[in-house]
Formats: C-alpha cells, structure tokens, sequence
C-alpha cells in the first residue's frame, strides 16, 4: 500500500465463484478443494501476501468456503456468543449485487465460521449467521445449526469448510441472478485478518458497496 488509501479501494473487483454438482463433504478435511476454487490473493495489491488459502464454490444448494491456517503458536480462542473476537471466518453475500448500496438490505448477509466454540465441551466447530450493522433491512437469521462446519485442529493448524444453504441466502437465484456481493474476512490472533477488499477501517461491516462481485460461473 502507497499513501492513506489503499489500493484495493481503487478497484471494483469481480472474481469467478465456480460450480460444484457434488458438493465438498464438510469434514474439514479439505481433500476435495484444489486450486480451482482459490481465492485471488489480492492482499498483494497492498504488499501484503495472505497468511492462509481460502476457497469458495457454489450450486443450487448453497455456497461453500474453506480455509487452512498453518503457523499456529497459540491455542485456539473461539466464542460463538464474542465470534468478532475469536479465530474465525467471516462471509458475506449479498444475493442482488447492489454495489451502489451504501447500507445492508435484506438481501445482505454475514456469516461467522469458527473451528472450535461449539458443542457442550467447546471443542465442535460452530457456525452462524449476525446482522450486518446499520442495515436498512435485516435479512432473515439463519436457523442454529442450519450452517455446517467442518475442521481439523492440531497444534499448529486448523482447516475449516463450510457449507452455507440456499435456504439461508434470502434472495439466492442463480438463474436470474447469477452476480453476487461477496466478501471474506479471516481473523486470527497469531497472524492477525486477512481480507478480500478492505478492511475495518473502511467499513467493510457496514457499507456492501465495499465487497467484491463473485460471478456463478460454471
């Protein structure tokens, strides 16, 4: 990044979200992801390079998304009732693609994915859906445990997927709306966030307009 604005600002970025006819089981395994379905690691717009992979896919089920975070010096943190303040995955959609929207309508949504949290031991990955804040509509909660989530945990990593269902997308059409807002922010207290466009700074939690355009392609 050069001067006060960074240089992902300065672009409208649309990036392909290919199609899965069968669906990635959500094991947090991460065998059936490959480079395919990589995100670009637009970070290095910034000089900045990404501290994990993270990947998405999608069909008439839903979207998927998955990560692995190597380098782990401490334990996990995850809270599903504080998720803003844990190791996680946050996703965001917005079904209509309303880049000119400066406020969340009821067709934006956010996500959280957390590797561990849930469960009655704390130790099951656990998933979600939170309004995004000052919207001018909320779009309809998911219902608990409606999102899947997979992972793995070792010492040094973890790998999370997830599966997020059409039934929890108000508006998800991909035949008249094949164009998507999305967005992602992974959070991590050894490596710290990562993110797609912007970030907190500029309000990527409030203002849709500041997401990417992920195109249903197959």
């Amino acid at each position: 990044m050069t001067g006060l604005v960074p240089n992902r600002l300065l672009f409208d970025f649309e990036l392909p979200l290919r199609y899965r006819k069968v669906p990635p089981s959500v094991t947090g395994a991460l065998d059936e992801w490959d480079d395919g379905f990589l995100l670009p690691d637009l970070c290095r717009l910034d000089g900045r390079a990404a501290f994990a992979p993270v990947y998405a896919a999608w069909n008439e089920d839903g979207i998927y998304v998955a990560t692995r975070v190597t380098g782990k010096r401490r334990s996990l943190i995850c809270n599903p009732k504080a998720f803003w303040k844990s190791d996680h995955l946050r996703v965001c959609i917005d079904t209509r693609d309303a880049r000119a929207n400066k406020r969340a309508t009821r067709f934006c949504h956010q996500f959280y994915l957390l590797p561990a949290g849930g469960g009655p031991k704390g130790d099951r990955p656990a998933g979600g859906s939170h309004k995004i804040q000052r919207a001018r509509e909320d779009a309809p909660s998911a219902p608990p445990g409606r999102v899947r989530v997979g992972a793995q945990v070792d010492s040094t990593r973890y790998t999370l997927d997830a599966h997020i269902p059409s039934d929890c997308l108000n508006g998800f059409d991909p035949v008249e709306h094949p164009r998507i807002g999305f967005y992602y922010i992974l959070e991590d207290h050894d490596h710290g966030q990562q993110y797609l466009t912007v970030g907190d700074d500029l309000y990527w939690y409030v203002d849709p307009s500041t997401w990417a355009t992920g195109v249903l392609t197959r």
